[in-house]
């Protein structure tokens, strides 16, 4: 059985890959130009922060700061639909920088990080269109 191995770079080239997808993506690129404004700086400071996230996650060099939850909250365009191809689009940028396994365990990671953001960003958004009771 391979030992899996995850190093600072593995994760840098990957999050480096996934955002030049994206801002290229024609679904994804409008909803992160909502948040990230389309200068370099922007996405390396943007890029820096995800990168401290997943050492956090998978270094566990608990470096990252912030909370997911209301940073994705807080975006108007995103809907539940946008985490499928962010999935689908990080899966194809983990299998061709990882091996196999090593890739098939940072997804396992991914989907579960993503069902809850999803789920999150979800109810939100429901509770968000529920007429208030007060008046």
């Amino acid at each position: 059985m391979t030992e899996l191995s995850f190093t600072r770079s593995d994760i840098e080239t990957v999050v480096a890959d996934f955002y030049a997808r994206v801002r290229r993506h024609p679904v994804l690129g409008p909803v992160f130009q909502e948040r990230v404004p389309s200068t370099d700086s922007a996405w390396q400071t943007h890029e820096a922060k995800i990168v401290e996230f997943w050492c956090s996650a998978i270094l566990k060099t608990r470096s990252y700061s912030g909370s997911p939850m209301q940073a994705h909250s807080n975006v108007s365009g995103l809907r539940g639909f946008h985490f499928d191809i962010w999935l689908e689009v990080f899966d194809t940028v983990l299998s061709e920088n990882l091996p196999s396994q090593t890739a098939q365990h940072w997804s396992r990671l991914a989907h579960n990080i993503g069902r809850g953001l999803r789920m999150g960003v979800e109810s939100n958004q429901r509770n968000a269109q529920v007429p208030s009771l007060t008046h």
